[in-house]
């Protein structure tokens, strides 16, 4: 197995680096227009770290504000939950002063497919304009001791459903809201939440999720479903070997995903690394920055466990068990059906490459959503998988989608809570 030799690289790798960079992953002492020896010795350093898999902490959020309203307004990150599989992350608005007009929070359900969820740093932030987030941020397999458990699909499941209600703990429901893979264990726990009439969810929002992969399918779904579990287990599942805590557990090695990440979207990699290495080029040292962060955000690459792996293989590309309805999650049965009243919205993309046309839409059918209820089908045009989630398409076309659905959903919900007039008698004359 290559797990041990990998690491001997990636360890090798940080020794050379030394303790050059910053842990922001800013270039120190950055004049802009004025290149030396230290920005070049720190551009290659950052490199290194990248193409190896080498970093030994992950890159941090760091969103200490935000821009909103023409003004910078102040951000608090907490944690406010700790599981065996992640942590819940909460970012606050204005923490010293909250606004009086606060609009419900979101919880971002990070995708469990290989990176570590500040690649969703941009997402974080441009819903941090409006409102407080919570993030999902998965444990790396390798840090996670054997005796924790085997880490399957259903740990994650009830780890979303407990994270649901912590977050609505602080007082108020919460905007759902899954990308990617992460839209089928965030659909499951929504449903049982529904089932057990527990903590309220004020609606439900999936951004191009694998709800049903024999629709359209893509290339990647024709590989995994004509690959058996045993191959899978055979060339992708390797072991974690000391130090790590997790020494001794199967895991899908983050750097085997690495590779795949960057067969399957060699443009997307290109074009962080050409960015990155312009700016820094011409001087540009603000601008390189912002660029090495999302380029040091892409390449943090995680371990998933093994059986969360091969369960996700299983239920989304083999059995297809959430659209037949036929999943159990810790013997209790996912019945999508109980969000009928739940507020729905699916976004897609025309030119997504990884969840094909259909596969996030037909949640709406098997919900069998209540004609009461706020519902909403977006497709963005000229948007690939990552489009959905980070960068202009992301800002200019599916966050605008998301917060009239999410005003939609807030205005009905105020419309019930109002009190109605008595029929036929003016409201001066109403007793009280």
């Amino acid at each position: 197995m290559w797990y041990a030799f990998i690491d001997a690289q990636q360890r090798l790798a940080r020794a050379m680096v030394g303790g050059m960079l910053t842990e922001s992953g800013s270039v120190p002492n950055a004049q802009a227009g004025w290149l030396g020896p230290e920005q070049a010795a720190d551009a290659f350093s950052h490199w290194l770290l990248r193409s190896s898999c080498a970093f030994e902490r992950t890159p941090p959020f760091a969103i200490h504000s935000v821009a909103a309203n023409g003004s910078r307004v102040a951000v608090d990150e907490s944690v406010v939950a700790s599981l065996t599989v992640g942590t819940l992350l909460r970012f606050r608005r204005n923490p010293s002063t909250p606004p009086a007009d606060a609009k419900l929070p979101v919880l971002l359900c990070a995708p469990l497919a290989g990176h570590h969820s500040v690649m969703l740093r941009e997402t974080v932030e441009t819903l941090l304009e409006e409102r407080d987030v919570f993030v999902t941020d998965w444990a790396d397999a390798r840090d996670v001791p054997r005796e924790a458990g085997p880490l399957s699909l259903a740990d994650y499941v009830q780890a979303l459903e407990s994270f649901v209600g912590t977050a609505c703990s602080f007082g108020s429901p919460v905007h759902v809201v899954a990308i990617c893979q992460a839209s089928v264990p965030a659909l499951g726990a929504a449903a049982l939440l529904a089932t057990d009439e527990a903590a309220p969810i004020a609606s439900v929002s999936l951004l191009g999720g694998p709800i049903d992969t024999r629709l359209n399918p893509t290339v990647m779904d024709r590989f995994a479903s004509s690959h058996t579990l045993e191959w899978f287990h055979d060339h992708a599942i390797d072991i974690v070997p000391p130090p790590y805590r997790g020494a001794g557990r199967l895991v899908y090695p983050g750097f085997i995903q690495q590779a795949a990440i960057f067969a399957a979207h060699p443009e997307r990699h290109l074009r962080l690394e050409a960015d990155y290495w312009s700016r820094w080029l011409v001087g540009d040292m603000p601008g390189a920055q912002q660029a090495l962060r999302s380029a040091n955000e892409y390449a943090a690459v995680l371990d998933m466990a093994e059986c969360y792996f091969l369960d996700m293989l299983r239920v989304v590309f083999h059995e297809h068990l959430l659209p037949r309805d036929l999943w159990s999650v810790a013997g209790r049965p996912v019945r999508i059906a109980a969000l009928r009243d739940t507020p729905l919205c699916t976004i897609e993309g025309d030119s997504d490459e990884i969840t094909g046309a259909g596969q996030t839409h037909c949640a709406h059918a098997l919900c069998d959503a209540s004609p009461m209820r706020p519902a909403r089908q977006l497709t963005i045009e000229q948007c690939n998988h990552y489009d959905l989630f980070i960068g202009p398409r992301w800002r200019d076309a599916v966050y605008p989608g998301l917060r009239e659905f999410w005003r939609e959903v807030e205005h009905a919900a105020l419309e019930v809570r109002r009190p109605r007039r008595a029929a036929g008698v003016p409201a001066s004359h109403r007793s009280a």
